[in-house]
């Protein structure tokens, strides 16, 4: 059996390129019999950029609900949040201790803002480290990522070589990376990859009237609407692809091609697609916020799951590096 593990940041609430691009993906694997499934919140690498307590505590409860809404079962899957195991920033201490300096100054999350200095804190320097506790501290056999954090992966492996090649034996399991090819790059409302850190985002959990602004928000050209327009260059269509039925993307072309038909009319027709897909997880969602102490308790249970196999990795640890 295959342990796969999964982790999402609470640097904010989970919007629809979240939703479709990781946390339904990773429930579908979860429900793979073959796969025992870890699957956690990263909220101490949201540290890095939320310092606000309340706004961090507000992220995590709604990326917990995100998930659970959308259905994941935490009694097939240990489901746990970053942060209620501690043994993984007692591992990152140990890794940091076997990691080379440029190493770390070659990882994509420093190079991307190292021509902003003053804005890189250590944690942000460190955060491959801690992805690679994040890993290795559960014997993590497959980690699916995206391209953009294979390298992370990488480093993750390099770190566990490093530390066998010290202490003479091996007490990690070397992690391979599941990199879903098939999986497109979801546009923003300005076109550019859906991020949190951009602003662009379309957040499904929205209550309606904000949910549709945020929609009616997406940037288009201005092409008439009595003009024929074309669908492959519209992100509206591109989004609407991904919500809607097979024969109701057919009629949205068809109608763009035909001319008469105008942006507002597409919006609308992408914010009542997103309404129609999400109604039950949009339901769940707003009764899980309702009961933040039932989603704690949940986050608690997936920790105790996953404690014993923090603890046993540690004790291989610890033993071998003398302590």
């Amino acid at each position: 059996m295959a342990r796969i593990l999964t982790g999402i940041q609470s640097s904010g609430r989970q919007h629809l390129g979240n939703v479709l691009g990781a946390i339904l993906p990773a429930i579908e694997l979860a429900r793979d019999p073959s796969n025992e499934s870890f699957l956690f919140i990263a909220d101490l690498h949201s540290l890095t950029t939320v310092k606000d307590p309340e706004a961090r505590k507000a992220n995590l409860l709604a990326t917990a609900a995100a998930w659970l809404a959308c259905g994941l079962d935490p009694e097939r899957t240990v489901f746990y949040a970053q942060s209620d195991l501690p043994e993984c920033t007692e591992l990152t201490w140990y890794l940091n201790c076997f990691t080379p300096y440029p190493m770390l100054a070659n990882a994509h999350s420093f190079k991307d803002k190292s021509d902003r200095l003053s804005d890189v804190n250590a944690g942000l320097f460190d955060y491959p480290v801690l992805m690679a506790a994040d890993i290795l501290l559960y014997d993590a056999h497959i980690v699916p990522v995206g391209k953009d954090q294979k390298q992370h992966l990488e480093i993750a492996r390099d770190i566990a070589e490093a530390v066998h090649q010290a202490v003479g034996q091996e007490i990690f399991v070397l992690p391979e990376a599941r990199i879903e090819t098939g999986v497109m790059i979801i546009p923003g409302t300005d076109g550019q990859k859906m991020s949190k850190s951009y602003g662009n985002v379309i957040d499904i959990f929205l209550p309606e009237k904000e949910l549709k602004k945020q929609i009616m928000g997406i940037v288009t050209d201005s092409t008439p609407l009595e003009d024929p327009k074309d669908p492959s260059t519209c992100n509206v269509v591109t989004l609407y692809r991904l919500v809607a039925r097979p024969e109701a993307v057919a009629e949205m072309e068809a109608s763009y091609r035909a001319g008469g038909y105008g942006y507002g009319h597409a919006k609308t027709a992408l914010f009542e697609a997103i309404l129609d897909r999400f109604a039950g997880s949009r339901a769940e969602f707003d009764r899980l916020m309702a009961q933040p102490d039932a989603v704690h308790a949940v986050l608690r249970q997936g920790a105790d799951k996953a404690r014993p196999v923090a603890q046993a990795t540690l004790a291989r640890l610890r033993e071998a590096l003398g302590f």
